[in-house]
């Protein structure tokens, strides 16, 4: 079978880097700083850009070349860059393409560190941001200004899950020509495409499901081509380089991610329903349950719900880490995506560096709990959960 008959799940698991003369079965580790020339000329030509010739790790390595290809398969993505977290994927899709005086329209539910970097950093270096809600589009609409150059979102939104109409997003943004830029990091290329809907950028922290292990860090940005070379530009001059090891990592964990996703939120979707009736949770979250507020467009973009799911403790702060300190199987820590599942209180960690008012604002609760549904066995997963909210409140 040719490369063009096979499906991005299969391209996943048999893309590899070409074979060594050890005729090995799977990639070795190419654990070097830099990459040797035969010839003056042919060193020339590498680093004219006019040969794909690696030079050095910073620039490029077989171990990161080949996740970057599984990457763009999988997001059907024309080029890619990896970086060494999800953050410096996420700082450098912006930097890289905005300057003094161009501005950003940023969904208001985003994770913790992207809101410090869009209200804190940006205006540093000139670059203003305004935040609208997730949902509202007359909001989107009234942030258009003439220097807006970007639109970054989140779907589904971290922690909260709030859910943006991509194909919504997709239109809005090539009717004001502007740059459409996704974290599509809860919902995995697995569960929903960007790409399908007009997105020019999709960036993911593969620290999360992607390793899926609790492993390693690392972050990756695929897109339009040429938007990911002043991506990739940016990034040799700047450093956020993915080490060869963590990419060698990063890439075996693709071969596994569509099984474990099925997993992942067969779980999720199990809890939800569960824990929708415990008399200690006001209310649970998430994107596959009838109740969500934009279901019917969870139902339109995403195959399955993902593996995270929220939920409001009864008793506000206290009751929410009183939960945390009574789990007794989940992990308690900032990570998620791992094949153990963990329980995180965004007010107190995550979050914490927003005043009230800004916590408020992006549907941060005092007793919000995020579940990131693991691998276990799911009666064992709630078993846990009950006895722990049984003695929070």
């Amino acid at each position: 079978m040719s490369d063009q008959e096979l499906h991005p799940l299969t391209k996943a698991v048999r893309t590899r880097s070409p074979k060594t003369l050890q005729n090995e079965h799977s990639t070795p580790l190419y654990l070097t700083s830099s990459f040797t020339f035969d010839e003056a000329e042919a060193m020339r030509a590498a680093f004219a850009d006019e040969t794909n010739d690696n030079i050095y790790s910073r620039f490029s390595n077989p171990n990161v070349d080949e996740f970057i290809t599984k990457m763009c398969e999988l997001e059907n993505a024309e080029a890619g860059f990896a970086t060494s977290t999800g953050m410096s994927a996420i700082f450098s899709s912006i930097f890289a393409l905005l300057q003094q005086g161009d501005h950003l329209i940023c969904c208001s539910s985003v994770f913790g560190s992207t809101f410090t970097i869009v209200t804190k950093y940006l205006p540093k270096y000139g670059i203003t941001c305004t935040l609208v809600p997730a949902s509202d589009k007359a909001a989107w609409e009234a942030a258009v200004q003439p220097n807006t150059k970007m639109v970054y979102l989140e779907t589904p939104t971290n922690p909260q899950l709030e859910l943006i109409d991509l194909e919504w997003a997709g239109q809005f943004s090539k009717k004001h020509n502007l740059i459409l830029n996704v974290d599509n990091c809860f919902a995995t290329p697995l569960l929903q495409r960007p790409t399908d809907f007009g997105a020019d950028l999709v960036v993911h922290s593969a620290t999360k499901w992607i390793d899926g292990q609790g492993r390693v860090m690392g972050g990756v940005i695929v897109g339009r081509e040429d938007l990911v070379k002043e991506i990739y530009l940016f990034c040799r001059n700047t450093g956020p380089a993915l080490s060869p090891f963590n990419a060698w990592v990063l890439s075996k964990s693709l071969e596994t991610l569509d099984v474990r996703m099925q997993r992942h939120c067969s779980n999720a979707l199990t809890l939800a329903e569960t824990l929708q009736s415990n008399p200690n949770v006001s209310w649970v979250k998430y994107p596959f349950l009838p109740n969500h507020p934009q279901y019917d467009i969870a139902k339109k973009q995403m195959s399955l719900g993902g593996g995270v799911l929220c939920l409001e403790i009864k008793g506000g702060l206290e009751a929410g880490r009183k939960f945390l300190d009574n789990l007794q199987l989940l992990s308690v820590t900032a990570n998620l995506g791992d094949s153990r599942s963990i329980a995180s209180h965004p007010a107190s960690t995550t979050h914490s560096k927003l005043t009230d008012e800004q916590r408020a604002a992006v549907g941060i609760t005092p007793g919000l709990i995020r579940i990131s549904a693991g691998l276990e066995k799911v009666d064992d997963i709630i078993a846990d959960i009950t006895q722990a909210l049984a003695k929070s409140v």
